[in-house]
């Protein structure tokens, strides 16, 4: 498998995740923020049809999100909607219930502490743990070093973290 295109895929998914909600966010721009993110929900439908591995990581954020109430503005629901028709045309992986479920505990662990956690301890390490969204890598860790998942996997994910930390560099210096 070309791990290439989904080094590519990861990290653009993750840099346009991050960029669409900072404008819509900050600057409360709509078109640019649903371009942005039409363009995450490509790279990610993308990835998801790529690899099963991808397919874990990427619909358990999205479930994830739903379910701690994060999808909370038009671009939300738009790249939401192409992500979903995209899948549905084409078809879902084969995934199994036990693995997804593991994932998507990580996934709303991570949102839930990136909201509460800050606003219940001064604890540094706790803050800095919850704020980059540590539950999940570690979860794409495990998966990987007990084979369920391949290590490039990990380390597409990875990628797709520092490019949603980049976006989010970017888009101040442009600001």
């Amino acid at each position: 498998m070309n791990y290439i295109i989904l080094v590519f895929l990861f990290i653009l998914s993750g840099f346009f995740m991050k960029y669409s909600d900072d404008l819509y966010d900050v600057n409360h721009d709509r078109t640019f923020s649903t371009f942005f993110g039409i363009i995450c929900a490509i790279a990610s439908v993308a990835s998801t049809l790529y690899n099963t591995d991808a397919a874990y990581i990427f619909i358990s954020i999205l479930i994830g999100n739903l379910i701690v109430l994060k999808v909370d503005g038009i671009h939300h629901i738009i790249t939401l909607i192409v992500y979903l028709v995209i899948l549905l045309i084409i078809g879902i992986p084969d995934m199994g219930l036990v693995i997804l479920l593991i994932c998507i505990l990580g996934a709303i662990s991570d949102e839930i502490g990136h909201e509460l956690i800050p606003n219940m301890t001064e604890n540094r390490f706790l803050n800095l743990f919850f704020e980059y969204r540590f539950v999940m890598k570690i979860v794409v860790f495990l998966l990987a070093v007990c084979g369920v998942f391949d290590i490039w996997i990990f380390v597409c994910f990875i990628l797709f973290e520092l490019s949603y930390v980049c976006a989010g560099i970017v888009f101040e210096r442009l600001n």
